[in-house]
């Protein structure tokens, strides 16, 4: 889990999920990508609030961070 407001890795301080725990959460998820999905899409949530009252002068972009490496491989955007 990462340190809240930061955002950062307990273990290693880089930005959550960072590469080890993106593997512990496919692992974790493993056969059930769309709850993968829904869990860092409400963690993302949370982040951005956070992140924000922490940086108000800057909205930071989290879909990569969170979201865009536990897609299924070949699976579309919704862009």
């Amino acid at each position: 889990m990462p340190m809240r407001p930061l955002w950062r890795c307990r273990n290693c301080g880089a930005e959550w999920p960072c590469q080890p725990a993106r593997l512990d959460l496919l692992v974790e998820y493993r056969g059930n990508r769309t709850a993968l999905l829904l869990y860092l899409g409400a963690l993302m949530a949370e982040a951005r609030d956070q992140l924000a009252q922490l940086h108000p002068d800057r909205a930071p972009d989290l879909h990569e961070r969170f979201l865009a490496w536990a897609r299924a491989r070949g699976q579309p955007t919704l862009d």
